[in-house]
């Protein structure tokens, strides 16, 4: 697939470079194969408690991993990337699927796919370049404890009727409900939990979430041969065909076409539609971000380079088709797209395979998946938030990095907690980038060269002349004026100048003293463009412009 941008510049999928550009034979399929096995099996439950934990059944968990995964793996700018329904994104679909349902949840789905599309297109694929590392640390592990906490109602069986929106007030219900734990759900929960944290050590090839699962399910049979009642999916969730035939779990059939739209309980007005606005924005925003730093990992892994925008468009592409099959928001899963490397998967072909995978589980073997127990499930979410919280990265910034980067952090991982991922991101890099400025105008400052005398001043300014920076420094050099006719400003270490540093140049031209001469010599590229488009030329014995410092100084000392 091939799309233009507005320069005219083509953009080719990853898929087109891995498997037609370069040879493609049995030997890269059969490792394809391998990866892509691996990473289905991986993704099947992950698929499904994503979904439950977004506050929908666990089949449009599949879907998303089928569909999406499928397509963006077509489509998409990175080779190894596999998609699907992530972790991030359950704190924004959540709230989404209590308000508006299902069809509010697969319409923000679809436009924010097509806000992808339009980011891919106006070439905004290197937006992962200018967030901050402390700012990406703070918002996943913000992200991490809020879905910690949102696992621990299953995880302990807790009986709970309503989870408050609020972190707050989530958190004050889960402590007032923990005389309600149930033993049986916090016994499958843990040993699932412990089979996930000990199975790496074993060091095989298989991942830890097929045995852990089984191993859940084995203790649930167990418990229920004592008369204890386990939540699984198939008693918490139903599904009615569409010859009218319910049944208990996940239906065993091929998504269905359906307009995202169409679902049951969903008012279609303006009033909604402009509040799924700013929610796809978001989810576009979220999607890209995450899809970029995966890729950039892989690339990392792999020592490949992926397509930015050819991704951007390649998600974008997903999120619109998935919602016509009952597919929930999809982006890159790092966890996934690694263990896709690791498994030896050489081309896209592998995250297709992958989503082929999922498909058979859903239609062979539905009713085994509907007994897992839900408990398992927040199990492995538990294990995907600890992943995504980087404690490692979060401990090392807290110990070795500077004190506003820090600050930075843990503000942006607080806003997520307890209000949301837009806020800690908006106010994350306005922070930083104040913060960033302050560290670059303290680099801008006044060096008195010996060069002068009784009436020259030499002076060399180093650093960017911008508007942080400028007054304090011109400031600075007039406090230093007095008793001098000339003043002698080499330039050769400005390598900005700004409209705020423009300004500040003139008022201090203004404010000179009569008889005081101006002389800048050793202007670089971009100051020397800036004061010919503001029309700055030399005034006699007022300013003078010189190309070299002993110019400057030639009739002077």
């Amino acid at each position: 697939m091939k799309l233009y941008g507005l320069s005219g510049t083509k953009i080719s999928s990853a898929f087109i470079s891995a498997c037609i550009n370069t040879p493609y034979n049995t030997t890269r399929f059969l490792k394809d194969l391998i990866a892509g096995i691996t990473v289905g099996i991986i993704a099947i439950p992950l698929a499904m408690a994503l979904a439950i934990a977004s506050g929908v059944a666990p089949q449009h968990g599949l879907y998303t991993a089928i569909i999406a995964g499928f397509v963006i793996a077509l489509t998409g700018g990175s080779r190894f990337s596999v998609s699907g329904p992530t972790a991030a994104f359950v704190v924004i679909l959540y709230p989404v699927s209590i308000q508006f349902g299902l069809s509010g949840l697969l319409i923000a789905t679809l436009l924010s796919g097509i806000f992808l599309i339009l980011m891919g297109i106006i070439r905004l694929g290197r937006l992962i370049e200018y967030i901050p590392l402390p700012v990406v640390l703070g918002f996943t592990s913000g992200i991490a404890i809020t879905i910690a906490t949102m696992q621990i109602k299953d995880f302990f069986g807790l009986t709970l009727e309503h989870m408050p929106e609020n972190y707050i007030n989530k958190v004050i219900e889960l402590v007032k409900t923990l005389p309600t734990i149930n033993i049986a759900d916090t016994s499958v929960g843990l040993i699932t939990l412990i089979v996930l944290i000990v199975w790496p050590k074993f060091r095989m090839k298989i991942s830890g979430h097929l045995p852990a699962l089984v191993a859940g399910v084995l203790i649930m049979l167990i418990f229920n041969q004592f008369g204890y009642q386990i939540e699984t999916i198939g008693s918490r969730f139903t599904y009615t065909l569409a010859d009218n035939t319910t049944g208990h779990g996940i239906p065993p059939v091929l998504p269905k076409f359906i307009l995202p739209w169409e679902h049951a309980n969903f008012t279609w007005d303006w009033a909604t539609f402009s509040a799924l606005i700013p929610i796809s924005i978001t989810m576009a925003m979220l999607c890209a971000i995450e899809s970029l730093l995966c890729a950039v990992v892989l690339d990392e892994m792999t020592h490949t380079k992926h397509h930015s925008n050819s991704e951007l468009i390649g998600q974008g592409l997903g999120n619109i088709i998935a919602p016509f099959f009952g597919g929930i928001s999809a982006t890159a899963a790092i966890a996934r797209s690694a263990a896709n490397v690791k498994a030896g998967a050489t081309s896209p072909i592998a995250a297709v395979l992958h989503s082929i995978i999922v498909l058979l589980a859903l239609i062979c073997f539905a009713p085994l998946l509907s007994f897992i127990p839900l408990s398992a499930m927040a199990a492995l979410l538990l294990i995907v938030a600890w992943n995504m919280s980087a404690v490692q990265r979060v401990i090392y910034i807290i110990k070795r990095a500077p004190k506003d980067d820090i600050i930075i952090m843990l503000i942006c991982m607080s806003l997520t907690v307890l209000f949301d991922m837009v806020i800690a991101i908006t106010i994350g890099i306005v922070l930083a980038s104040i913060l960033f400025m302050r560290r670059i105008a303290r680099m801008t400052r006044l060096v008195e060269l010996n060069q002068g005398n009784e009436k020259t001043l030499v002076l060399r300014i180093s650093g960017p002349l911008f508007f942080a920076a400028a007054e304090r420094t011109f400031l600075e050099l007039y406090q230093k004026i007095n008793g001098y006719q000339n003043i002698v400003l080499q330039w050769d270490a400005v390598p900005i100048l700004d409209a705020g540093g423009l300004n500040a140049l003139i008022h201090f031209i203004d404010e000179l003293p009569a008889k005081v001469e101006l002389s800048i010599c050793e202007l670089q590229f971009q100051p020397l463009k800036t004061l010919a488009r503001a029309k700055i030329v030399p005034i006699p014995n007022k300013l003078m412009f010189y190309s070299t410092l002993d110019e400057a100084l030639k009739d002077k000392i």
